[in-house]
């Protein structure tokens, strides 16, 4: 993959090395972020709860991480991607005669972090808060993301950025609020179809990067692949299989692994958010 060159935008907040916050008692947010982490990763939610309620630094408030390009290449990585999805995005505002707003920041943490949803936990994986507009980032995932996960690469990871960051453009569009009104769980639920256009979303970024970034960033056809790996290891049958050995569609949040790659290769192939209409789709 190409990013190494790539202009950085600096939309990063940096709280690495601030050490762990908690906050006193599980709260409205901690139970956002509990479900977070269960329909992301298959996380139980009792063990986010516990994470929750039993974490260092009981009420204190997050204080406000270094602002800017970060000076690590890791840190480096994400705010190259991050700047590409935000211009690809830009471009594509600019051409349906509405004006893009970036996210608030991307958050770099360590292990916990407060969020405008409650309690941010490394446990929960990368997530987007609707209240706040930041995505949030514990750079220990990509070690989840290969052993766990089974997805390598540097593809596997802007997969996970563009896709979060595809739901700070459903929170812009409307589609979020749509999703709720929708249901949380089942195999057609709002959920679902938010998740799997969040993955489509991710797809457009990838058709075009090359031409935005004048060949700064860009995935070959072997990339590409790394990305469909990475939106099958999360696939609610994938995880659910490997968690109880059986697949309960009346639980699912995110879609099939087969619906994962496929509306990302949606994405990809077509570069047309309007072909990313989960929500309008007779089949997902």
């Amino acid at each position: 993959m190409r990013w190494m060159g790539g202009r950085e935008s600096g939309n990063i907040e940096d709280r690495r090395g601030m050490g762990p916050v908690g906050v006193g008692g599980l709260g409205a947010g901690g139970v956002v972020l509990a479900l977070i982490g269960y329909f992301v990763f298959g996380i139980d939610p009792r063990t986010t709860a516990g994470l929750v309620s039993g974490a260092q630094q009981q009420g204190q408030e997050q204080p406000a991480g270094f602002q800017g390009p970060p000076k690590d290449e890791a840190g480096r990585f994400v705010d190259v991607i991050s700047t590409s999805v935000d211009d690809v995005w830009s471009g594509i505002f600019k051409q349906a005669g509405r004006t893009y707003e970036p996210p608030a920041a991307v958050v770099l943490y360590d292990q916990s972090t407060g969020t405008g949803c409650g309690l941010g936990q490394s446990a929960m994986g990368p997530f987007y808060c609707s209240q706040d507009r930041k995505v949030y980032l514990d750079l220990a995932f990509w070690n989840e993301l290969e052993t766990r996960f089974g997805a390598k690469g540097e593809a596997a990871r802007a997969y996970v950025i563009a896709h979060e960051m595809g739901h700070h453009v459903q929170n812009l569009l409307g589609a979020t609020d749509q999703a709720q009104r929708m249901g949380a769980r089942g195999a057609a639920s709002g959920s679902v179809r938010l998740e799997l256009q969040a993955d489509c979303y991710a797809g457009v970024w990838v058709a075009h990067a090359p031409e935005v970034s004048g060949g700064q960033v860009q995935l070959d056809p072997k990339d590409v692949e790394d990305g469909l790996r990475a939106a099958a290891s999360v696939g609610d049958d994938t995880l659910q299989r490997e968690a109880t050995g059986h697949v309960a569609p009346d639980s699912f949040t995110h879609g099939t692994s087969d619906q994962r790659m496929r509306w990302f290769r949606t994405g990809v192939t077509t570069g047309d958010p309007d072909k990313c209409d989960t929500f309008g789709a007779a089949r997902l």
